[in-house]
């Protein structure tokens, strides 16, 4: 059993797709997210839209940040979390515009003051109000905020976006044929958009990084930080606190940082991209696959036939990732199933049209290549082709 499932968590969340299996599939079956007739107002030309999602344990890392250095700020970096971790699933349909958010916020009141909610409130605010400037509208219409310390033991703060949109402008991953290229954008790096460096690590496979890489620092003195049930060899067992500084390579010149900031990098948002690729090249795109849970392999699920996907010039992994891998001792197989390895968004293609999509993606000054193709096959099959190993899921 890997680290990962001893600590209660799946990648791939097989008992939640279980659980749903028998509901609603939407009108749109390959779709990144489910998608359902326009119900409030009637209209075949538009469908209803409706995501839910959050940061999820990434809070507790934000929670021991803030204990340990004072720095509240970092709540800001949560509420994006929050945020993106939905937005980014509607880009993925080929929703950027006119969209509806409402927060969920639950707390231990006891140990997460005002404060903390003033941060993620006020940092969500903050976020609408930066992607206004690349038309990407967002209207925060309030939510919940419950004290419920018998439930969590710090804070989960989560949110669902929904939005009326033309069913004509869907991007239903249908379209993905033998022949597309995969154009890869990376998750690391700063972009135009960003105030600092991004190390890429997203808003996934958190719980392994946080145990994997802190030290028993953290289980010694915050127990609210972690389940309590777990076995004592799966928690916290690094080496590292999140004050401790780092110096690392970046555009081939010395950084430093540390480790605290590079865990709770906030999750990069594609949308400023994507609006400009979705309003001027739809018909170019074939299909968008946002690696989250699951990481690499999430384009599994999403595939319109029995195709083999083959990735075989992924990104160099940025340092977050090596330090993980190196704290874990986790083989490459579960790394690239639980994280997204410095690739976070796939748009697929025609080879003819790749290289203008990586042309407007670096106009934001994110990298973006090739990272692999899609062949015809008998069943559907992810082939992942790294320096020192193939990987067949």
């Amino acid at each position: 059993m890997s680290l990962y499932s001893k600590r209660g968590v799946s990648a791939q969340k097989e008992e939640v797709h279980a659980a749903t299996k028998h509901l609603n599939q939407g009108l749109f079956a390959n779709a990144f997210c489910k998608i359902y007739p326009d119900y409030l107002g009637g209209d075949d030309d538009y469908v209803s839209v409706m995501h839910a999602d959050g940061a999820g344990t990434k809070s507790i890392l934000a929670y021991l940040y803030w204990k340990e250095t004072g720095d509240i700020s970092v709540w800001k970096g949560i509420a994006q979390d929050a945020i993106v971790m939905n937005l980014d699933d509607l880009l993925c349909v080929g929703v950027y515009d006119n969209i509806v958010f409402n927060s969920t916020i639950d707390r231990n009141k006891t140990i997460i003051p005002g404060e903390v909610l003033s941060q993620i409130i006020n940092g969500s605010q903050q976020l609408f109000d930066e992607l206004k400037i690349f038309g990407v509208h967002i209207h925060y219409l309030g939510g919940e905020t419950a004290d419920v310390g018998d439930v969590v033991r710090t804070i989960a703060v989560n949110g669902t976006m929904t939005c009326r949109f033309l069913k004509s402008k869907v991007i239903s991953n249908d379209t993905i044929k033998a022949g597309d290229v995969i154009v890869g954008l990376a998750s690391y790096g700063q972009s135009t958009y960003e105030t600092e460096y991004n190390s890429g690590i997203g808003s996934n496979g958190l719980t392994s990084a946080r145990h994997d890489v802190l030290s028993k620092f953290y289980a010694d003195n915050f127990k609210e930080s972690y389940n309590t049930s777990l076995e004592e060899e799966v928690v916290y067992i690094g080496k590292n606190k999140l004050s401790d500084a780092i110096t690392f390579e970046v555009d081939g010149k010395p950084f430093t940082t540390s480790i605290g900031k590079l865990i709770l990098s906030p999750t990069r948002t594609y949308a400023p991209v994507l609006k400009v690729l979705l309003e001027n090249e739809f018909d170019k795109i074939h299909g968008l696959i946002h690696c989250s849970g699951g990481g690499q392999t999430k384009c599994m699920k999403y595939l319109p036939d029995n195709f083999r996907i083959v990735k075989d010039n992924l990104f160099e992994p940025p340092e977050i990732f090596r330090i993980v891998k190196e704290s874990s001792g986790s083989n490459n197989k579960e790394m690239y199933e639980v994280f997204n390895m410095g690739c976070r968004l796939e748009i697929y293609c025609s080879p003819d049209d790749a290289e203008m999509m990586i042309a407007t993606a670096n106009t934001f000054n994110i990298a973006a290549q090739i990272i692999g193709r899609v062949e015809a096959n008998d069943k559907k099959e992810l082939v992942i082709k790294l320096k020192e190993e193939t990987i067949v899921y």
